[in-house]
C-alpha cells in the first residue's frame, strides 16, 4: 500500500489591512475530518481525494487543516505560531509514509514569517527527508518563493480567474504525485520572476489578455513532457521580498525545455501587461452615473474593500457618498461592523436602533457613519457557498435597513466573490437597483450576466486595485505599475530534486 499524506494551510492575506488576522479566522480539521469534508466540496482536497481514494493501493493518513474562513490582515505572530505547531506536530506523529499532498494558497504571510508556506515545506523536509517526493497545489494569486519550489518535487496551480478549476487543480496534483511516487517521473522546475503587478478585466482567463499565456502554459502542461506549468499574478496586496509575477514549468527530466517555455510564457505575460490594469471611476463620477440609471441592476464593485483578498470589509464610502447624494435607487451592500450588529441584536427585529456603521477595522482609511436603522433580520449560522459548496460562517450577522439601502451587516469578514452571504440572509440582488459588490471579479453568472452595468469604483480600501496608493515597502522594485520605467530581461532559476524509487 502507497501511504499518501495529507494536509492543508492556506490564507490570502492584505498587509496593506491594519487589522491582523488570528487563530479564530480558520476553520481547523484534523485526521479523518478532513476527508470527510473536502467529499462533500470541489476544491483542491476533493479533487485529490476522487483520484487517491479511487486507486486501490493507496490508503490516505490525513493529519491537519488550517483553511482560512475569510482572507484578512496580516497573520498575528501567536496565531501563526500556534497554526505551525500545530502542522508540524501532525506531520511527526504521522506514519512514515511514500508521499505527500500539500493544499496550500501562495499568499499568506504573518507578522515575522513573510513566506510562511515555503518554511512549513522547508520544516517538513526536515522531518520527512529529502527523499519522500511532495506536491502543493496553490492558486494564481500566490507569490511563489524560490522556497516553495526548493523544498517541493512539483508545484500545480490554477488555469482560471475568476477560479472554477478547484477540483481539477486537486485532481493534476494527486495523479503528478502518484506518478513521482511510482518513480516514474524526474520532475525539473523553471521559474521567471516577472516585475509586474497586475489587475483588471485582461486577467479574466476565459476572455482576457491573459487566457494567451494561460493557454501556452497548458499545452505545455499536455505535452508529452511537460509535467505542470503555469502563471502565478500574486496577490498585490501581500507586500512581501518576493512579491511579484512569475512564470513556471515543470518538465519531465528536460531542463531545456522547461527554461525555453517558462521564459515564452512570461514573454507572451510581459507583452500585454500594461493593458493588465482597471480603469476606475470617482466616487464623483459613479454618483452621477448611479443618478441617471434607470433600468436593472447596476453592480457598484468596490473591489478595494474585497474581503477575498484580505480587505477588512468595514467600508461605508459608497454608502456614504450615496446618501450624501440623495440617491434613492433601492441598495443592498455588505458591511462588517461587531458591534452594530450587537446593538441590533439587543434591540431584537423590528426595532430601530441609532448606530454608526463601518469604520471599524480599518480607521486610516474609514470613519464610523451615524445612521437610524430598522432592524429586518438577525442570524448566526453556517451556510454553504453558492459557487463550490464550502461552509462560511459570517459570525452573528444582521440585515439594517437605513432609508433605501438594504445593508447586510455582519460580525466578521466572509468571503463575498458569490452571493451566498446575501442569499443566506434573505437577500436577492436580482431585488434591487443598485449592489455594492465587494469582489475585483466574480463567475460572470453571479452579477455580469445579468446586471445592467458593472462600475469599477475607485474608492479607498487595504485591496484597491489604484496600487499606487497602497505604499508597498517590501516588493522588488522596479516593478510595473508602482515605478515609471520598468525593463524586462527574463532571468530563469532551475529546481531539481532527487529522491528514492520505489
Amino acid at each position: 500500500m502507497l501511504k499518501i499524506l495529507i494536509a492543508e494551510c492556506k490564507q490570502e492575506v492584505s498587509t496593506f489591512n491594519p487589522y491582523k488576522s488570528g487563530y479564530e479566522d480558520f476553520m481547523i480539521r484534523q485526521g479523518a475530518e478532513i476527508l470527510n469534508y473536502h467529499r462533500t466540496v470541489r476544491n483542491e482536497i476533493g479533487g485529490a481525494l476522487s483520484i487517491l481514494e479511487a486507486e486501490d493501493d493507496v490508503r490516505l493518513v490525513p493529519t491537519y487543516s488550517a483553511f482560512f474562513i475569510t482572507s484578512g490582515g496580516i497573520l498575528a505572530k501567536e496565531s501563526w505560531e500556534k497554526i505551525a505547531q500545530d502542522f508540524l506536530n501532525s506531520i511527526r506523529s504521522a506514519p512514515p509514509v511514500d508521499g505527500v499532498y500539500f493544499c496550500m494558497h501562495g499568499a499568506m504571510a504573518s507578522e515575522e514569517e513573510l513566506d510562511p508556506e515555503g518554511w512549513l515545506l522547508q520544516e517538513t523536509r526536515k522531518i520527512l527527508g529529502e527523499n519522500i517526493p511532495i506536491v502543493v497545489s496553490l492558486d494564481l494569486h500566490g507569490i511563489l518563493t524560490d522556497r516553495m519550489v526548493e523544498q517541493s518535487n512539483a508545484i500545480v496551480s490554477y488555469h482560471t480567474y475568476p477560479h472554477v478549476d478547484f477540483f481539477e487543480t486537486g485532481q493534476r496534483a494527486a495523479k503528478l504525485l502518484l506518478r513521482i511516487v511510482e518513480g516514474k517521473l524526474r520532475p525539473v522546475t523553471a521559474k521567471v520572476a516577472i516585475p509586474a503587478l497586475v489587475r483588471g478585466d485582461e486577467l479574466i482567463t476565459a476572455t482576457g489578455l491573459i487566457g494567451q499565456s494561460m493557454q501556452i502554459a497548458k499545452d505545455v502542461e499536455n505535452s508529452p513532457i511537460g509535467l505542470s506549468s503555469g502563471l502565478f499574478i500574486g496577490n498585490p496586496f501581500t507586500d512581501v521580498p518576493a512579491l511579484q509575477s512569475y512564470s513556471f514549468v515543470v518538465t519531465d527530466n528536460d531542463p531545456e525545455m522547461a527554461e525555453r517555455e517558462a521564459i515564452r510564457i512570461a514573454e507572451s505575460f510581459w507583452a500585454n501587461h500594461e493593458k493588465m490594469q482597471v480603469p476606475l471611476v470617482s466616487l464623483d463620477e459613479m454618483a452621477l452615473i448611479v443618478k441617471t440609471h434607470t433600468q436593472g441592476t447596476l453592480a457598484l464593485i468596490d473591489a478595494a474593500d474585497a474581503t477575498s483578498s484580505g480587505a477588512s470589509g468595514d467600508s461605508n464610502v459608497i454608502l456614504r457618498k450615496l446618501l450624501e447624494t440623495g440617491y434613492t435607487g433601492r441598495t443592498l451592500l455588505p458591511i462588517v461592523d461587531e458591534q452594530a450588529v450587537r446593538q441590533a441584536m439587543v434591540a431584537g427585529i423590528g426595532s430601530t436602533i441609532q448606530t454608526t456603521i463601518g469604520g471599524s477595522l480599518d480607521p486610516r482609511r474609514f470613519k464610523p457613519f451615524p445612521v437610524t436603522a430598522k432592524v429586518l433580520l438577525l442570524a448566526d449560522n453556517h451556510f454553504r457557498s453558492e459557487s463550490f459548496g464550502e461552509e462560511w460562517y459570517s459570525g452573528p450577522t444582521a440585515v439594517l435597513e437605513v432609508k433605501n439601502f438594504i445593508i447586510a451587516t455582519s460580525s466578521r469578514a466572509v468571503n463575498l466573490y458569490d452571493r451566498s452571504f446575501f442569499f443566506a440572509h434573505g437577500q436577492n440582488p436580482k431585488h434591487f437597483d443598485t449592489v455594492i459588490v465587494k469582489s475585483p471579479h466574480c463567475q460572470q453568472h453571479i452579477y455580469a450576466d445579468w446586471c445592467k452595468s458593472m462600475v469599477n469604483v475607485d474608492a479607498p480600501g487595504s485591496s484597491s486595485a489604484n496600487l499606487k496608493s497602497l505604499g508597498h515597502k517590501r516588493c522588488p522594485r522596479p516593478i510595473f505599475p508602482l515605478d515609471p520605467i520598468v525593463q524586462f530581461k527574463p532571468k530563469v532559476i532551475l529546481f531539481k530534486k532527487t529522491y528514492r524509487q520505489i
